[in-house]
């Protein structure tokens, strides 16, 4: 099943893609958040929908984030070899952990605000794992049935603000519009493998990033029982799994970064696209 959410932002419903068609189930479910992934919601909803009577949603219609906002955005930085070697960063022994603020969640084809005082706005085509049954001490072997599914996301970054600024990532990572996340949330079942899905990501049509989640240092389960060895996580909570190599910070002969008038296209295998266009703080 794929879960989205539309309409105007701060006002989208909850909706379903099947066979390509948008449907509304705002009828049938208040809002895909904590609430909604912490019980037999998502199971409950696919017999609701086998009964049919749904109403088609214009497929025109802006698409928000496919979830509510969470409790948390956990980071996974430096999980691709490539990403590490192209930053000149060592291969981390152990996943290394930053959040994202949840105000930095825009939905897909939203646009990218390059914020105040920005110098190096850098893009990152990543796997999101949304959590789906509350986490806490969890062993590898029973990670996997704590996932509710995956999204799509770009995981923004001011380069400047995260590494020049000193402190933590989080105040590079955490800018409004910074954290674009679907289409839609695909669950755990639509995803054959998700150890290895192709993802990609264009800027001004030039292709920067072609990467598979095999080349992970740290696989899916691997994170969310290490990431639960530390913090709880709770019914839509988002991990964001890291990037492969390509980002405007590993650009050879020297860095570039985004400006206003850019587009940045991106995409993973059976997670769909998303599209930003890139505007000025104003």
């Amino acid at each position: 099943m794929k879960l989205i959410r539309y309409g105007a932002e701060g006002q989208e419903k909850p909706g379903v893609i099947i066979d390509e068609k948008y449907y509304d189930v705002s009828q049938l479910v208040n809002d895909y958040d904590e609430k909604f992934f912490s019980g037999n919601a998502i199971e409950e909803l696919k017999e609701k929908i086998a009964a049919g009577g749904l109403t088609e949603v214009d497929q025109n219609v802006r698409l928000g984030a496919p979830l509510a906002r969470p409790s948390k955005i956990v980071c996974v930085g430096l999980n691709y070899k490539d990403h590490a070697e192209e930053t000149n960063m060592p291969i981390p022994s152990e996943p290394i952990l930053f959040f994202k603020s949840t105000s930095a969640i825009v939905g897909p084809n939203d646009d990218l605000i390059i914020p105040k005082n920005s110098t190096k706005t850098d893009w990152e085509v990543e796997l999101a794992i949304v959590i789906g049954k509350r986490a806490s001490y969890v062993e590898m072997e029973n990670a996997l049935d704590h996932i509710a599914g995956y999204a799509l996301h770009n995981d923004y970054s001011e380069r400047a603000f995260q590494i020049e600024r000193n402190g933590q990532w989080v105040k590079g990572k955490s800018a409004d519009t910074f954290a674009p996340i679907g289409p839609f949330i695909a669950t755990k079942d639509e995803i054959k493998d998700v150890n290895n899905l192709r993802l990609w990501l264009k800027v001004n049509d030039k292709k920067v990033q072609d990467g598979n989640t095999s080349n992970f240092i740290f696989d899916v389960a691997y994170i969310v029982s290490y990431i639960s060895q530390f913090m709880t996580l709770l019914p839509g909570d988002v991990i964001s799994t890291g990037t492969p190599a390509g980002v405007g910070m590993g650009q050879k002969p020297e860095a570039w970064y985004l400006n206003p008038g850019d587009v940045v296209e991106l995409g993973i295998e059976g997670l769909g696209t998303s599209k930003q266009n890139v505007k000025a703080y104003s």
